[in-house]
């Protein structure tokens, strides 16, 4: 027997070569997803505020429900590091109480900071009871302060709630709400528009006909009547359900009648000819070919129609015809604005304008940086 080593540089590889480099649509997607700084920045803002929103009673010093008048419109508290006002030294960070102080002249109450004693600022404290996710009995929180110190990183609201829990607790509302709505916009419209392109004739006539008559509706008005017809009296849920019909109602149009485009330029290829010949049924066809071939451009649309109505939500909750109490929403919170006087005095109680921008600008970062991965004529 020859022991002797053979040469196997020669052998071709057993695999193809295509299958070698193959990747699957979802994983080339993925691979221009990543390259992307901006979407990944997008995507970490979406998941932060997605966060402090399931997790909002966490993130939280003070209980969500806590009402204190005597502590209304509280300015954000300051943070202090190293040496306190007596100079006693501080490893971590800490803050002062706010009294307030009533000016002689003007009678207006200011509140400056009690210097007589400084409340360290301490992570995973024990405190006010909450449910986790509505079920799990628990008292920790991410931060707060000893008993009879107070922290309020973004002040009080006039009720003396903590305007950071309030607004984290405001995005479960807000951000829920305007994806269950664009979801539903988004599943009416591509199938609307898979079924008009694919059918064609008189089908795409009345389709085309329905639509462009939705389309001929201005948003913002028909939005503002709808949602002066919810009963004020109705709870939360029918609340929240129908606000979500009604900012899904006429933000479908635009998806509708690109969907059916794309689907117009395919009903001809060859892989749908093909179905056809083997006797593959109309709803086979539409949804295990057509409409998969639409997904990238409906996810696409999904993240980039989500703004719209986060920003729509705000504007009808900041006019009173939105979400309502014991709701709260981030434009909900935005009605004490509509006071120029407690503005002027009071400007901190603009911080969930925040949220909103921070929102808004990660869903469009998002959409941006998909449409351009679900391209399949951008560059590898």
């Amino acid at each position: 027997m020859n022991d002797e080593p053979v040469d196997t540089a020669w052998v071709p590889s057993l695999t193809p070569p295509e299958q070698e480099d193959h990747e699957s649509y979802f994983q080339l997607v993925w691979r221009r997803f990543r390259r992307s700084t901006v979407s990944i920045i997008g995507a970490l803002m979406i998941l932060v505020l997605v966060l402090l929103a399931v997790f909002a009673d966490f993130f939280s010093p003070t209980s969500l429900y806590q009402i204190d008048l005597q502590s209304s419109f509280i300015p954000p508290q300051q943070i202090h590091f190293f040496e306190d006002a007596n100079g006693n030294f501080h490893l971590g960070p800490f803050v002062y109480n706010y009294v307030y102080e009533l000016d002689p002249q003007t009678f207006q109450v200011h509140w400056v900071e009690d210097t007589s004693k400084a409340y360290d600022i301490k992570f995973f404290v024990q405190g006010p009871e909450y449910k986790l996710l509505g079920l799990i009995p628990l008292n920790l929180h991410l931060f707060g302060v000893d008993e009879g110190g107070t922290i309020h990183i973004l002040g009080t609201d006039k009720m003396g709630r903590d305007l950071w829990g309030k607004a984290c607790e405001a995005g479960r509302i807000s951000l829920s709400m305007s994806l269950f709505g664009t979801i539903i916009s988004v599943a009416a419209g591509s199938v609307l528009g898979v079924a008009s392109g694919y059918y064609g004739g008189w089908v795409d006539n009345v389709l085309q006909r329905f639509t462009e008559f939705i389309a001929a509706f201005p948003n913002l008005p028909l939005w503002m009547a709808l949602a002066a017809l919810v009963p004020k009296t109705a709870d939360s849920f029918t609340v929240f359900v129908a606000m979500s019909c009604i900012f899904a109602l006429l933000s479908w149009t635009v998806l509708a009648r690109e969907v059916r485009g794309k689907v117009l330029s395919l009903r001809e290829t060859d892989f749908i000819l093909a179905a056809k010949e083997m006797g593959a049924s109309d709803a086979r066809i539409i949804f295990r070919h057509l409409y998969p071939n639409t997904l990238s451009h409906v996810i696409v649309i999904l993240t980039l129609t989500v703004p719209g109505v986060i920003l729509a939500e705000s504007f009808l909750s900041f006019l009173g015809i939105g979400i309502t109490e014991p709701l709260i929403s981030w434009g909900l919170m935005m009605r004490n604005t509509q006071d120029i006087q407690t503005l002027g005095q009071n400007a901190w109680i603009l911080a969930p304008i925040v949220f909103i921008v921070v929102a808004v600008l990660g869903f469009n970062f998002l959409g941006d940086g998909l449409r351009d991965a679900a391209d399949p004529y951008a560059a590898k």
